[in-house]
């Protein structure tokens, strides 16, 4: 059977450049699905393209870190940064204060079960979840996001960890690689938790592209195609417009952004795969995955 992939953009709904970089690459055959900041500035806008775009797979991109939340903030105190209002700016001090049990997963559910309440009471179904920075690497967070998609019947989630033969192939910064490989242990802690195990929420075989963010270009999307084997494989992925809209957000992907966009579109349009890639792969989203999950 040909591999499986499922093109995702992550922050769908951060800025009206994103967004449309999101829907003119899904109209292009580039793009399968993506994930909605369900507190994003342009939340509005994304909502009326996904309307628009119902083939596209739209899911929660939870935020925890550097944003603001949608719960009121006195009832998720553990989760504020020192302003009181926003979540921590800096992934560092978020993963610092979850390491040390300053961090509430009760706290963590409430506001990630907020976060899908929003996007659904838009009358957009949830495909999946995967967090903003990966955060659900850690267990700490991958339990209360289980427990909430378990009963929110969210079916599926992002497996957050890339995989040992797509890691070797880029060419990402060393600290970079350093990093994704340092949370690789958390790998079978993350298969073991009970709904992954059983089954009752989905994921994928692994995640490409966590450790060439910010460096993707065509030549990487190629050498991971070619590279790519049999299974279920979902592609993370950031593009967009660099703009006025995205001056104004805090983020190290700017540039970025054009090249992951011209980039999705030479490798994946629907008129290049007919010519360069015949039968190499099924372009996917995650509404796919329960009907190819194993028995």
């Amino acid at each position: 059977m040909p591999p499986r992939l499922i093109l995702n953009a992550d922050d769908f709904g951060l800025t009206r450049g994103i967004n449309r970089a999101i829907a003119e690459l899904h109209q292009a055959g580039a793009l399968t699905s993506a994930t909605l900041m369900a507190s994003g500035s342009a939340f509005d806008d994304a909502i009326a393209i996904a309307r628009a775009n119902p083939n596209l797979g739209l899911g929660c991109h939870i935020v925890l870190t550097d944003g603001t939340p949608i719960s009121p903030p006195r009832t998720i105190p553990t989760l504020l940064g020192p302003d009181g209002r926003t979540f921590r700016p800096q992934l560092s001090h978020f993963i610092r204060d979850l390491l040390l049990g300053r961090i509430d997963e009760a706290e963590i559910a409430q506001e990630a079960h907020a976060q899908i309440l929003r996007i659904r009471q838009h009358g957009i179904a949830v495909t999946h979840l995967d967090t903003h920075k990966h955060t659900h690497a850690f267990p700490t967070v991958a339990r209360p996001l289980l427990f909430v998609a378990e009963r929110a019947g969210v079916p599926a989630i992002r497996n957050p960890f890339e995989q040992p033969w797509s890691l070797a192939l880029g060419k990402s910064p060393f600290l970079r690689r350093v990093k994704v490989r340092a949370i690789q242990y958390l790998r079978p802690r993350f298969l073991a938790l009970p709904q992954i195990r059983s089954g009752r929420v989905l994921t994928t075989d692994g995640t490409l592209g966590i450790a060439t963010t910010g460096t993707v270009d065509t030549k990487s999307l190629t050498t991971i195609l070619s590279a790519m084997p049999e299974g279920v494989w979902e592609l993370v992925c950031h593009p967009g417009y660099n703009d006025r809209d995205l001056d104004a957000i805090t983020t190290r992907l700017r540039f970025a952004r054009d090249t992951e966009r011209f980039a999705l579109l030479e490798t994946f349009s629907k008129a290049q795969r007919q010519s360069t890639h015949p039968n190499d792969f099924e372009l996917i989203n995650y509404r796919d995955v329960p009907r190819l999950a194993r028995p």
